[in-house]
């Protein structure tokens, strides 16, 4: 009887290590990216498809999934995809900007290979060559919490994606060539909620249908260039639940300011009277205000929607105080069990030491007649070679200077910026702040790849070390992007845990586009397998600097 309970034992334990080695599920998917016809304003133009289909595919994975995506290029340009706001351990090579990757080139195809290691949420992929975005090329990425942990809300009945965002019905070919040629973009000719528009009486196929008495999940994504999005659900209170991988404390909101890049989820629930209801989404800061609507229907529902719309949030300087108070009452829900950012003892940022601080100062200025964008007076350049590729083969000293950026926020009212590319050297493993000011007149917001950090401060004005009194350093929101207001600053911090070079870039793609972005290059001392991975055997070389240089030892474990 022993016997026989010990060798059930050793079976049991045997199992039980096939189980821990076994690799975490894989996802597969073929996208065909291609030109086609498209009118989210109603006015035909060429679009960017992926499938056929704008916005495009879904992919609707779970925490540790491993993602596969070969992509076609079947454009007559070259093409990158980036992940926004899904931390690719280890992995920069994926991260789908030129820095770190060569262009998918016409005809060509590259399979992308990352994994959304230990984190939830609402996400959206984009293309980010030139002016791509403002064609389309995107789609949402939902990231969902494993079986075994559970979530603060129970679950819906479904879920809806929300890609919403300005638009121009010039094609990307022409405002790329605007910007090249000095001259701006103007402001938005309308705003599109999955690839439409209306106005209020348009008689149109709902975006949604929801059945009465059940409660359903909008991800929302301000896929847009460059304006802030307000949106709100005609008679309906939005329960804010989760903020580009965060669970929230959960609170009702009439409406709810989402800028450009930034992915959050609200619960509605289907307990009004069974009819049309309007889906509104409007601009925010600009003079001229746009808007669009989308229906939602209650199933066996009756009754057009009502033409009179829920009030807009206020305007001017009344409105950016609105919305900084809005941005202050989220809370990150710390009772909930999620993924949680790397390392695993961080969400306890506000008792860690911060080792550097970082200030970055947006500015504006003409160079020959012609827009550019800085960073502390550095408007960064992409080159035909990536930088990551000159730093792992030896050779970064050929393409660009390290920290030509200064963390003081210096040289910004230089009479012109340095024109160049733009790395900054940081430390493995470093906890840093990094504040944002904005002197201008326009809103910003930032995304830095391959990390979460804690939004802790927005504020009007400049930022002093005396500031620091007024962090939230509780209960900030993890997430990647970041809003600073007109004439104001806002404050993040992290820990430099994940090896690679990561792109720090404004969200307004104009601007990213004419230098108003940076990389962080962090390296780890130990060349290991643990904390980045080699060169991928299927990534392209390009550029004319490292396609005849031997491989570098590779990383050992």
């Amino acid at each position: 009887m022993e016997r026989v309970t010990l060798v059930a034992l050793l079976l049991c334990l045997s199992a039980g290590a096939l189980l821990v080695q076994a690799e975490d599920p894989y996802l597969f998917f073929d996208w065909k990216v291609t030109y086609g016809t498209i009118a989210p304003l109603g006015v035909p133009q060429q679009g960017i498809l992926i499938n056929g289909q704008f916005p495009g595919p879904r992919i609707n994975c779970t925490s540790n999934n491993n993602i596969v995506v070969n992509v076609f290029n079947q454009l007559d340009e070259p093409l990158l995809l980036t992940w926004a706001g899904v931390q690719q351990r280890k992995n920069s090579w994926q991260d789908g900007t030129l820095g770190t990757m060569c262009p998918i080139l016409p005809g060509q195809n590259y399979t992308y290979h990352f994994q959304v290691k230990d984190q939830i949420g609402s996400y959206f992929y984009y293309p980010t060559v030139g002016l791509q975005k403002a064609a389309g090329g995107m789609g949402p990425l939902n990231v969902h919490s494993r079986d075994l942990i559970p979530v603060p809300f129970d679950r819906p009945a479904d879920e809806y994606n929300v890609l919403v965002g300005d638009w121009y019905t010039k094609g990307h070919k022409a405002l790329k060539n605007m910007l090249d040629s000095g001259r701006s973009l103007g402001r938005p000719d309308g705003i599109q909620i999955n690839g439409k528009s209306a106005k209020v009486g348009d008689n149109v196929e709902p975006l949604f249908t929801m059945e009465p008495g059940k409660t359903y999940r909008y991800r929302v994504c301000n896929v847009g260039l460059k304006t802030s999005i307000n949106f709100r659900i005609q008679g309906h209170p939005l329960k804010l639940v989760e903020i580009e991988g965060s669970h929230t404390v959960q609170y009702d909101f009439d409406s709810l300011d989402v800028h450009v890049g930034q992915c959050l989820s609200v619960l509605v629930t289907a307990d009004k009277e069974p009819k049309d209801y309007y889906f509104v989404a409007s601009s925010r800061f600009i003079k001229v205000p746009l808007s669009s609507v989308g229906i939602i229907r209650y199933t066996n529902g009756k009754g057009p929607a009502s033409p009179e719309l829920p009030p807009s949030p206020p305007v001017g300087s009344a409105g950016i105080a609105w919305s900084m108070n809005q941005f202050r009452s989220f809370r990150w829900n710390l009772t909930a069990s999620a993924a949680r950012p790397n390392p695993q003892g961080s969400y306890h940022y506000g008792q860690i030491n911060i080792t550097r601080t970082i200030k970055l100062v947006n500015s504006e200025s003409r160079v020959g007649g012609k827009l550019r964008y800085a960073i502390n007076g550095v408007s960064h350049i992409d080159t035909p070679t990536p930088l990551k590729h000159a730093e792992y083969f030896g050779v970064a000293d050929k393409l660009f200077q390290y920290n030509l950026v200064k963390d003081d926020g210096s040289a910004v009212n230089t009479p012109a910026p340095t024109i160049a590319p733009s790395v900054v050297n940081a430390t493995f493993r470093n906890f840093v702040e990094i504040i944002f000011e904005n002197h201008e007149k326009t809103i910003q917001t930032y995304n830095l790849d391959g990390y979460s950090f804690f939004a802790v401060a927005v504020e009007p004005g400049t930022w002093t070390p005396e500031k620091r009194k007024n962090y939230n350093l509780l209960d900030a929101i993890s997430r990647h992007n970041v809003q600073v207001y007109p004439g104001s600053w806002a404050a993040i911090m992290t820990t430099l845990d994940n090896a690679g070079m990561w792109n720090l870039r404004s969200e307004m793609q104009h601007r990213a586009y004419l230098g108003q972005q940076l990389y962080f290059s962090v390296l780890s001392p130990a060349r290991s397998l643990r904390d980045e991975y080699n060169l991928p055997d299927n990534q392209p070389l390009c550029g004319g600097i490292v396609e005849k240089l031997p491989l570098p030892a590779p990383y050992t474990a």
